[in-house]
């Protein structure tokens, strides 16, 4: 057992750790939010603003990434490419089942078909070799192997070297879906440089959130960009009273730029505060559950910090924590290829075990940036407490 841990008895009077804290976030950037959205007000330029054209332009640079293209959340941000890819019925895009549903949900949006592949136990990713199954089953199924959609679940990059390899192999598209590992790195490379094009979230419990949703595009494709802002903005041509394709509402409002200005500026110093809260948690809670491994090839942005636990324990950890004001979420309940809306669709021929399992293995702590060390050993011992150790 870890020796800093304190395992005491935790007076009931004690008050709720936050899951997410954005109110400190809050209160370490003090006025400078206020004055950047007082900003806006003043100039009154509420769409496509100034702050929109900084905010693209330094996304860009953080990620290494030629063009940032923003937009209204990270589900449109999958549309959009999808769309400007010109995906279609009779399409085939590949999708791990353990996921958040809009991973899949923007395909059916543009009458493709989604496949779902399995992830791997140890990292909750994509396994690359339930890809390769999944593209012979969307085959053998007369549909056009089209998009492969990997996604940095909880913060960690999925094995590109693996997915890009095969996506190379069978001419697919690469979406990176990292909608939480942004800011994550693979080979010392920042997610949103990699694939084809990168969709991201700034929804407000995000590692980089805004005050509502937001979300941004990534790609080096000099040809995407004008294809994606067009179809971010009702698929306009020369202007918004031309329309030469489908399009949507899609825009970043820009006291959202605003926001995500400032929280970019304090970004990489909140990276190294999650990592050093998961290592602390990591080193502590290794004898009593399965903690999360990390790829030596990445580094995760710790979006959420999920441990796994044998089938029928998760739940009975989960109410004792609350009752000592510690919360805990689950991320999923329900893999996609079982979920009622996504059921009729086809799945790598395996029937996904590891997705099913984690399903009901997985169970997530308090992580943010300003999860103090005594806070920290607060949740610590309360596991540790539940658990019989």
């Amino acid at each position: 057992m870890n020796s800093h841990v304190k395992t005491e008895s935790v007076p009931v009077a004690l008050a709720p750790i936050p899951f997410i804290d954005v109110a400190s976030q809050r209160a370490r950037l003090g006025t400078r939010i206020d004055e950047a959205v007082t900003r806006v007000l003043n100039h009154c330029r509420f769409v496509n603003g100034p702050e929109v054209t900084e905010l693209e332009s330094k996304l860009a640079a953080f990620a290494g990434a030629k063009h940032a293209i923003s937009c209204s959340s990270g589900t449109d941000a999958l549309a959009m490419i999808l769309m400007a890819w010109g995906v279609k019925a009779g399409d085939a895009v590949f999708c791990p089942s353990f996921t958040f549903c809009a991973t899949a949900e923007v395909v059916p949006w543009v009458g493709a078909t989604p496949v779902f592949v399995d992830v791997l136990e140890d990292t909750f990713n994509m396994d690359p070799r339930s890809l390769e199954a999944a593209i012979k089953v969307a085959t053998d199924k007369g549909l056009n192997p089209k998009v492969v959609i990997p996604v940095d679940l909880f913060g960690q990059p999925a094995d590109l070297d693996a997915i890009l390899a095969i996506a190379k192999a069978h001419g697919l598209k690469v979406l990176c879906d990292t909608a939480q590992g942004f800011g994550a790195t693979w080979n010392g490379q920042r997610t949103g440089s990699f694939g084809d094009a990168t969709a991201t979230s700034f929804f407000p419990a995000k590692p980089l959130g805004c005050f509502g949703d937001g979300g941004a595009v990534f790609t080096d494709d000099d040809d995407l960009v004008p294809v994606l802002k067009s179809v971010r903005e009702h698929g306009q041509g020369v202007d918004k009273y031309e329309n030469v394709r489908i399009g949507m509402t899609g825009r970043l409002d820009t006291i959202q730029a605003a926001i995500l200005l400032e929280k970019l500026a304090i970004f990489e110093d909140e990276i190294a505060a999650r990592q050093r809260a998961a290592a602390r948690y990591n080193a502590a809670l290794a004898d009593v559950a399965i903690v999360p491994a990390v790829d030596p090839r990445a580094t995760s942005i710790w979006a959420q910090y999920t441990i796994r636990l044998p089938h029928g324990v998760r739940d009975g950890l989960g109410a004792a924590l609350a009752r000592e004001g510690v919360p805990t979420a689950v991320y999923y309940r329900i893999p996609m290829h079982r979920q009622p809306a996504y059921a009729q669709y086809p799945a790598a021929g395996n029937g996904l075990p590891v997705s099913e399992r984690l399903s009901g293995e997985v169970i997530s702590l308090p992580m943010h940036a300003y999860l103090d060390e005594a806070a920290q050993d607060r949740v610590i011992a309360a596991v540790r407490r539940a658990l019989g150790k």
